[in-house]
């Protein structure tokens, strides 16, 4: 019999991969795809609900794309975790868009990919290496966005996920660590034209925008049988976009997020998680008002840009301590070209030799067609 050394499971927890909910008694699997995946919103608190104006917006809110022109390809590289110092664990992630009038929107596609690294396979009775693998997880994302009225848009995204954590199980099961599932979002994003608020005489249309998206619908995800299944991390996301100033030469872009896992395990060790839709409504009502507050992470986010050029940006990512306690500080910064842009970002945990902190990431774009 064979057996893995160094359990993956135990990689992923260190690794802090998970949005951990154990006030909520559960967990969910494949929680890549939670992971921030662009430099600008990722140098903003990780918030782009609201905003939703990019290629990125497949992620963050696939309504947003019902608002954008021209085309826009772009591919972000990030060293994950860079405190462990393992060169082999990046995260990859490839983003297209492009405008098509004569289907009445626009259509964008992504593929996120994570590489966990190589594995040693021991023999059951000794440490011997028998063998190797590489875990990685993949996800291959379609979207689609389209506006209802003049102000109000709506996008969906239908995804295939593979997560390769072994190619064996253990000596007791005779599955693998092999999973495939799909799943789909379905966002909103109100951003009016016109809009004058009681108490303010000014019109701050096209200064303001919210957005809604609930993220990964779908079946539970399998690896070994259907009985130790773990849900997909359903996420709700609202958001807000507001721009105080626009001139010329100068913009500032403020973005808030507030998000929660829609996933809820009975309580006890080996508490079985609800299924989908009923596990949308158990993860409000089967926990305390208390609870439900402490569950919502929150994400602020500022930038600047300068002559449209030249951008800088900063942001705070906030998450209960009994909920995981992901804190940080956020900064990035952007330039365009022409048709070609540039971003970073930079994560700055409160606490020290957290596993996210000092993760950079970068993104190269190609924009066409559009409006920067």
């Amino acid at each position: 019999m064979k057996k893995l050394y160094g359990a993956v499971g135990l990689c992923f927890i260190a690794m802090g991969l998970f949005q951990p909910v154990y006030g909520q008694a559960g967990s969910s699997a494949v929680p890549f795809l939670m992971i921030s995946p662009n430099s600008r919103a990722s140098g903003m608190g990780e918030a782009g609900t609201g905003l939703a104006d990019d290629a990125a917006s497949i992620h963050w809110n696939p309504a947003g794309l019902a608002f954008q022109n021209g085309g826009e390809v772009s591919i972000t590289h990030s060293n994950w975790l860079p405190q462990f110092n393992l060169s082999d664990l990046f995260y990859d992630y490839f983003n297209i868009k492009q405008e098509m009038p004569d289907y009445g929107g626009t259509f964008g596609a992504s593929i996120t990919y994570l590489n966990l690294g190589e594995f040693i396979i021991t023999s059951e009775k000794d440490p011997t290496e028998i063998g190797r693998f590489k875990g990685f997880e993949v996800a291959v994302t379609a979207g689609y966005g389209t506006q209802l009225t003049e102000d109000i848009g709506i996008g969906t995204n239908l995804r295939f996920i593979n997560s390769s954590l072994s190619p064996i199980g253990t000596a007791q099961e005779q599955g693998d660590g092999i999973a495939n599932t799909f799943s789909f979002d379905i966002g909103f994003l109100y951003r009016p034209k016109s809009l004058v608020l009681p108490f303010i005489d000014e019109d701050i249309g096209e200064h303001f925008s919210v957005g809604v998206n609930l993220s990964n619908l779908g079946p539970k995800v399998t690896y070994i049988d259907a009985a130790q299944a773990d849900p997909l991390p359903t996420q709700l996301r609202v958001g807000f976009g507001i721009v105080p100033m626009k001139d010329e030469f100068n913009s500032l872009t403020i973005a808030i997020d507030f998000s929660k896992l829609m996933v809820y395990r009975e309580k006890g060790s080996h508490g079985a998680s609800h299924e989908l839709p009923k596990s949308l409504i158990t993860s409000f009502t089967e926990n305390t008002l208390d609870d439900n507050l402490r569950f919502i992470d929150r994400s602020l986010g500022l930038e600047y840009w300068y002559n449209k050029q030249v951008a800088i940006r900063f942001g705070r990512f906030w998450e209960d301590p009994k909920n995981g306690n992901r804190n940080f500080y956020t900064f990035g910064a952007g330039l365009r070209y022409d048709i070609y842009g540039f971003d970073f970002s930079y994560i700055s945990a409160n606490e020290e030799n957290h596993p996210l902190s000092e993760t950079l990431r970068f993104t190269l774009l190609i924009l066409w067609g559009g409006v920067l």
